[in-house]
């Protein structure tokens, strides 16, 4: 059990990244009116989040 809490949190940590890089690529893109639909701001907190609270549950064991 304790492998598979730290597998999801990992796998939730590089989530939580990209989704703050695709964040980031959003906020400074050259077309102005090419917004997308994609919360990656939103996809990110979530993603930490379940990091986070699956570490913590992971390293209680």
């Amino acid at each position: 059990m304790q492998g598979s809490m730290l597998t999801v949190s990992a796998v939730s940590a590089v989530i939580a990244a990209a989704a703050e890089y695709a964040d980031y690529r959003r906020r400074h893109r050259r077309d102005v009116d090419a917004v997308g639909f994609m919360p990656w701001r939103g996809i990110a907190l979530v993603s930490l989040t379940v990091a986070l609270f699956a570490a913590a549950f992971g390293l209680k064991g």
